[in-house]
């Protein structure tokens, strides 16, 4: 399924709202950071390939892989398997709320990586309102967790590790974009996916001591079970079809990647309708903000043309 440019916010969007999600998933199934990003990725993985070889535009997964290995490997195994170990594991140490704001600052890593590597400049709107967005996460970072912050080195390595994250998967968003192009954005996102998640199964298994058995899922909690199917199949199989794919089909990567930054606005929704929480005064006011900024950024070229003078 390539994702066609006229549909390619709208899939940017949705696959925001599923990685809105997934640092409560991840903490839900009560495996350590590590383990569970290998079992996401094994299920999301074997997703992938199921819907990849049940279509017939999408079925060939051996000329891009055998074409391009040598870009494909080392990007999946940076973008995806160091990625997200750095981002499931980073949830040992800092909260959700801090891992989920500062992996918001991917669409900055976007625009400064799309600068290096493509020379696509960043225009004066877009660094107005992604300085107002940053603001507005930092905002969202501090209200309640300065101190949980300072309290000791983990939560600092956490927080390191989910920045980390952040700049992997900007950098693999951008480099893989002509992959996308010449091959699909489904074929390479299923490829990718699944190189990275053998990547982690070795990692994990040579650096941590923990082989995963795909078998012994059923021996786990059923909470366990249903939150790592939903981490695999929605929150990795869907979403990062529709996040990659969506990135790649948009005719402006860096404005369509500003999109992630309601991911922590979507979060606080979440919180708010399904655990009851009340957002301060400065969450709504941060809200707000990254909020606004977004979407005068998206829609800024679609602003009527101002009157010419006489």
């Amino acid at each position: 399924m390539n994702i066609s440019a006229r549909w390619a916010y709208w899939a940017v969007f949705v696959g925001v709202c599923g990685h809105a999600s997934s640092e409560f998933f991840a903490k839900l199934t009560g495996v350590a950071g590590p383990e569970v990003s290998v079992w996401r990725y094994l299920i999301g993985a074997a997703g992938l390939l199921l819907w990849s070889l049940m279509r017939k535009d999408t079925r060939d997964l051996a000329t891009p892989l055998r074409e391009d290995w040598r870009m494909l490997i080392p990007l999946s195994l940076l973008g995806v398997s160091l990625a997200y170990l750095f981002f499931h594991w980073a949830l040992d140490f800092a909260s959700v709320i801090q891992v989920a704001t500062l992996v918001t600052t991917i669409p900055i890593f976007v625009g400064l990586i799309n600068l290096a590597v493509n020379r696509t400049a960043i225009s004066a709107v877009k660094i107005v309102t992604g300085v107002l967005a940053v603001v507005g996460v930092a905002a969202l970072l501090t209200d309640g967790y300065l101190d949980v912050l300072t309290e000791s080195g983990g939560s600092l390595w956490g927080v390191l590790m989910a920045i980390v994250c952040a700049a992997l998967v900007a950098g693999y968003s951008v480099v893989a974009k002509p992959l996308m192009v010449r091959h699909g954005g489904m074929r390479i996102t299923t490829l990718a996916i699944t190189i990275g998640a053998v990547g982690l199964w070795i990692g994990v298994g040579l650096f941590w001591g923990t082989w995963v058995n795909p078998i012994s899922l059923t021996e786990k909690p059923a909470v366990a079970i249903w939150s790592l199917i939903v981490l695999g199949l929605w929150n990795t199989t869907i979403t990062q079809l529709l996040w990659l794919g969506g990135l790649a089909s948009a005719k402006d990567m860096t404005r369509a990647s500003y999109l992630f930054f309601l991911k922590p606005v979507i979060a606080a929704g979440l919180a708010i309708i399904f655990l009851g929480d009340n957002p301060t005064a400065l969450q709504m006011a941060a809200i707000i903000l990254v909020s606004g900024s977004v979407f005068f950024e998206v829609f800024w070229p679609k602003r009527p043309a101002a009157a010419k003078p006489s």
